[in-house]
């Protein structure tokens, strides 16, 4: 590797390194300790300096230095990990460059030449080279070591690398930690003591940062059981961060199948830089803090003050520029940010260059006045050009007439929150208006109040605006506690869980959607169509068709639009809580917003994103009620009462009145307003749950207590009201108001970051997922266990063998069959599946003789046959049935699986069947449980397969099944014995064959023919002892011509009692198998058979 050229004083400092060739210029030098003679104690010194420093002398064993005769000053401008590699360079050198020196005066020409020259070699290699690196030379350097110590296979992506100390026990170790796209490495080498660490992301169950006594900051890691602990980091949130992202890369490419399609820097696993995992976190936290759409990505970030009109002052923030938004955020405890949408900007103010600031004109005659910008002219362009706007003063006065437009025609403002026209086939009004129209002229006291909610609100919106670019700050917040009027719910729904610019930016495609979904029946549609009359069944909406028609052509359309996720239950009920209050297409986009961007994960099969937040809400408990922590150690219990909490945002466990306050605060500070409201129940019923004796007691207690919560303020008749559960014990409960418990969760739990929360989700995500893949292995063991010979522990590490090449065929790549037909949702024996190529790799690992190779038609012959189900792939079941009969089976078993090979339709061409295994693999589509039904069927009536029931093998399946016995020993011990009871058996069962035809005949044929058959197949068992698989093809071509005039054919138990009659091939089939010690080097040799592929 050509490296920068630098200087070096001292060559020889320390006798570390000898001279192996040299000339006038140039010096190739070999490190002590490697090489020849490379033992004692200067190596074990050596490595301990090479792990420990980080320098370019010491990155590899052998360098080539420049000097010139004149001069004691060398520079070192190549090295290499192996001498072919340094050699290659030495060579160029003299061939391309020591001509051209004897042309220089000067030594300084000849050396500003030299450098020169491998500059410009070190600029063409990174023209190919798509890394992008602070330091590129110091990157290779440690890109290099990687290599060379954890030999993982070349299409691995370093991503970054850090100094730290690794604690094995109670010693620390310094070294070096490397992050790579699929793995975690470390590597340390000490006065001869090596410490080698490789964890895939993907095994990971815990990653945080921790602190004890001895251990002041560490990141704490929990692979396999085992804990790893990394500390002396000088960046040490920059490497928890990467590490975080890469882990949560991992989890979302491998077990949830995300293609980051949107996002370039994380689509190719071979690209990943350090640079784009930080810009996905930021863009990603940005996202999530504007409850932007996630095709944004964060371009820009300037500091800049914003001035405020509601409170007259210049407030101290960030400005963050999108593809298609400008936000800011104050960073003063102002709690102030504003978001606006470019299709909403008018016309960007010339700046002002003394006090550095712009003015961005938005629709509605509106301007934001941003001061103290670094880089405003830049920022000023920027917004122009992203927004189509001139920056011509003959714009500036058409913005002014549309401003004055929408001043004078108000209704058209609508268009800024994305209200276009509707198909007809939709319903174009909420429910609530529909079914519960307001009598503007009641004066109840519930309705007055709703009345003065409202005035609270519009002169809210005529301080801090209304729409798009509505100002957010803490009064927002205390109006949303207080609750939000029923007219204007759905309008605040839609705001502040940024649907409304979905909305915007899709006019159109709901009805679309609904128009394709039309008439589709698929597994959703079936639950969909089940659930319909279950989603709030007490409400008059959804006693009607018009209610029951809107839910199910929104449900439909999304699980159109996502097929992904489909339909969960609790979306029916989350859907028509939305209906009530929004319109059919609003509803959608609503839901599009809790199911993609606030909730994610909620709506699957596993509920993963549940589960996480169930688990960060136990983590909150113990940080807030140490009491109840105290009493109540096992804290699951909270985990399985709280699910309905999260997943239907306590819909489900309120009366409905009282839950769309509940859904006012979600839409406006997200989950973060649920965990409060949770902590809030359980501190209000904290002295019952404390004095509880059980469970049961523990879920009477709340459900009696979500029973007492009313809305004293809800202006909704009896009718429209949700009855309570337990309406006759509520006597005997004192009721509570859910405006005083929602003002009481953000006075005591108000104090929860969001950030805090999103780290704690990621954090639990391992956790999680990695419990539900344990489950999964779990039930697979104890399925197979039933059919198999294998131990327990043999079947755990057979497990995870097959899942790690699962994996090994989607760590390089995005679009690996394995990973297309991943799917959670499956039976567990079908999660995890290996092609052919995977599993022939695996196999080749595994069999207990040498016959079956990568390429081998073999092995493909083996995966046909137990590819029952013939959908081209294998599942765990499968496999480890053909391993248990090659390991443990009886001789009459293992015989039995070989002659099973060689029937049809196993025994195909290789390319036929090749063809017909890709074919397969890529027209799988949706599963089809009618299927899978009908096989559970078959294999229950499926009754055992006798010898008998076996077809006779014709006389070209015969030659090969012999060809395969001879492949099967070749290499062994006892390989002459046994080709020659092969070659006995062959030809006793073809005189057995010709014996039994003379009886049956009438005639005999010529007697010149009957030695020749014989002859043939004794002559082809010749052959084939003294050939390789290879040049055996060509010979038993050859002979299927010369035996194609006389048909025969043998029976197994024809073959079989002849094999018996061998005492060396029964010994031989017979010989136990060390399982454990295959397992081991399987293990071993899993990842290198990748690297070496």
């Amino acid at each position: 590797m050509w490296l920068k050229p630098e200087e070096i004083l001292l060559k020889n400092a320390f006798k570390l390194w000898v001279t192996e060739k040299d000339n006038e210029y140039f010096v190739l030098q070999r490190r002590r300790g490697y090489g020849e003679g490379g033992g004692g104690l200067t190596g074990l010194l050596v490595g301990t300096l090479d792990t420990v420093l980080d320098s370019t002398s010491k990155v590899a064993p052998y360098r080539i230095l420049h000097h010139t005769p004149d001069s004691q000053v060398y520079w070192s401008i190549a090295c290499g990990v192996t001498k072919e590699e340094i050699i290659q360079h030495w060579d160029w050198l003299q061939q391309n460059i020591m001509r051209t020196l004897s042309v220089f005066d000067s030594s300084e020409d000849v050396t500003s030449f030299v450098q020169g020259k491998i500059r410009g070699l070190i600029a063409e290699e990174g023209k190919t080279c798509l890394v992008q690196e602070d330091d590129p030379e110091k990157f290779r350097e440690a890109h290099l070591r990687f290599e060379k110590w954890f030999e993982l296979p070349p299409e691995e992506k370093l991503v970054t690398y850090y100094s730290c100390s690794y604690w094995k026990g109670k010693v620390p170790c310094q070294g070096w930690l490397y992050l790579s796209t699929n793995f975690l490495c470390f590597y340390s080498y000490l006065l001869g003591a090596e410490v080698k660490l490789v964890i895939s992301w993907d095994e990971l169950w815990r990653l945080e940062k921790t602190s004890n006594v001895i251990l002041t900051e560490s990141i704490h890691v929990l692979a396999h059981g085992e804990d790893h602990y990394f500390s002396m980091l000088l960046h040490l949130n920059e490497t928890f961060v990467i590490m975080e992202q890469l882990a949560d890369y991992s989890i979302k490419r491998l077990f949830d199948k995300e293609s980051f399609q949107r996002e370039p820097a994380l689509s190719d696993p071979l690209q990943i830089t350090k640079r784009g995992i930080e810009a996905n976190a930021k863009s990603e936290q940005f996202r999530t803090f504007f409850r932007l759409p996630k095709e944004e990505n964060l371009l820009e970030v300037h500091e800049s003050f914003l001035w405020v009109p509601f409170s007259h002052f210049n407030t101290l923030g960030k400005i963050c520029l999108s593809e298609n938004y400008l936000c800011f955020a104050s960073q003063d405890g102002s709690q102030c940010h504003v978001i606006i949408p470019m299709r909403e900007v008018v016309n960007v103010e010339k700046p002002d260059s003394s006090s550095r600031a712009l003015t961005v004109c938005v629709r509605g005659k509106r301007a934001l006045r941003f001061s103290e910008v670094r880089d405003y002219q830049r920022l000023a362009n920027t917004i122009r050009s992203r927004c189509g706007i001139s920056a011509s003063p003959q714009h500036s006065a058409s913005s002014e007439s549309l401003i004055n437009h929408f001043e004078d025609n108000p209704e058209d403002v609508t268009l800024m929150v994305g209200q276009k026209d509707s198909s007809k086939a939709v319903s174009t009004e909420a429910l609530m208006t529909v079914f519960h129209p307001q009598d503007v002229e009641n004066l109840d006291p519930k309705m007055l109040k709703e009345k003065m909610k409202e005035q609270s609100w519009n002169i809210h919106f005529s301080e801090y605006g209304r729409g798009t670019s509505m100002f957010f700050t803490r009064k927002t917040r205390d109006l949303i506690v207080r609750g939000v009027p029923e007219a204007l719910r759905g309008e605040l729904w839609l705001l502040f869980s940024g649907a409304v610019n979905d909305m915007a930016t899709h006019p159109g495609y709901y009805t679309e959607l609904v128009e394709q979904s039309l008439g589709t029946s698929t597994l959703a549609t079936d639950e969909i169509e089940r659930d319909l009359h279950r989603s709030l069944p007490e409400h008059p909406a959804f006693q009607s068709d018009t209610g029951i028609s809107a839910l199910r052509r929104v449900l439909t359309a999304y699980a159109y639009r996502n097929p992904k996720i489909g339909y969960c239950q609790a979306m029916n009920i989350l859907t028509s809580v939305l209906l009530l209050y929004a319109k059919e297409e609003e509803a959608f986009w609503l839901l599009v917003a809790v199911c993609e961007r606030m909730l994610p994960d909620y709506f699957n099969r596993r509920i993963i994103g549940a589960l996480v937040d169930q688990a960060v809400f136990e983590d909150l408990i113990r940080e807030n009620l140490p009491q109840l922590v105290e009493h109540m150690t096992d804290l699951s219990f909270f985990s399985s009462v709280s699910l309905s909490w999260f997943l239907t945002l306590f819909i489900s466990v309120l009366p409905i009145e009282s839950a769309v306050n509940v859904v006012d605060c979600f839409f406006y500070d997200g989950i973060k307003a649920i965990l409060q409201l949770g902590l809030a129940v359980l501190d209000y019923n904290m002295e019952a749950l404390i004095s509880c004796h059980d469970d049961a007691e523990a879920v009477t207690i709340l459900n009696k207590f979500f029973d007492s919560v009313t809305n004293k303020d809800s202006p909704l008749p009896p009718t429209v009201q949700q009855a309570s559960v337990g309406n006759n014990d509520k006597a005997s409960h004192i009721s509570v108001d859910i405006s005083e418990l929602i003002r009481e969760a953000y006075e005591k739990y108000g104090n929860i970051r969001l950030e805090e929360v999103e780290s704690s989700r990621k954090r639990n995500k391992l956790y999680v997922i990695q419990t539900l893949e344990d489950t999964t292995k779990q039930n697979v063991i104890r399925v197979v266990s039933q059919d198999v010979r294998f131990s327990a522990s043999q079947l755990d590490e057979l497990y995870n063998l097959f899942k790690r090449q699962h994996f090994l065929s989607c760590y390089w790549t995005m679009n690996s069959p394995a990973l297309l037909h991943h799917d959670p949702s499956l039976a567990y024996l079908e999660q995890y599946q290996l092609g052919f190529q995977q599993f022939s790799m695996l196999f080749s690992l595994l069999e207990p003789w040498a016959f079956c190779s990568i390429k081998s038609t073999l092995s493909l012959w083996v995966f046909r046959l137990i590819d029952e189900n013939q959908d081209g792939l294998i599942n765990f079941k499968e496999f480890c049935c053909a391993l248990d009969t090659l390991y443990t089976g009886s001789f009459t078993n293992k015989l039995k699986f070989l002659f099973k090979l060689h029937l049809p339709p196993v025994q195909k061409s290789c390319g036929a069947a090749l063809l017909s295994l890709s074919i397969k693999l890529t027209g799988r589509g949706k599963v089809d449980l009618q299927a899978y039904l009908k096989q559970w069927q078959n294999e229950i009536l499926k009754k055992e397969e006798t010898i008998k029931d076996l077809p006779r093998i014709n006389q070209t399946q015969f030659i090969q099944f012999s060809k395969t016995l001879y492949n099967i020993f070749h290499g062994d011990p006892e390989e002459e014995s046994l080709y020659r009871a092969v070659a006995h058996v062959t030809s006793l069962l073809l005189r057995m064959e010709e014996v039994g035809r003379r009886l049956q005949e009438p005639s005999s044929p010529p007697e010149s023919k009957k030695p020749a058959n014989t002859t043939a197949g004794e002559e082809s068992s010749t052959e084939e002892s003294s050939t390789t698989p290879e040049s055996s093809d060509t010979s038993s071509s050859h002979n299927s011509q010369d035996l194609s005039e006389t048909e025969w054919s043998f029976s197994f138990e024809q073959v079989l009692a002849s094999l018996l009659n061998e005492p060396a091939i029964v010994s031989f089939f017979e010989r136990p198998v060390d399982i454990q010690m295959k397992l081991g080097q399987a293990k071993v040799a899993q990842l290198k058979s990748k690297t070496n592929k």
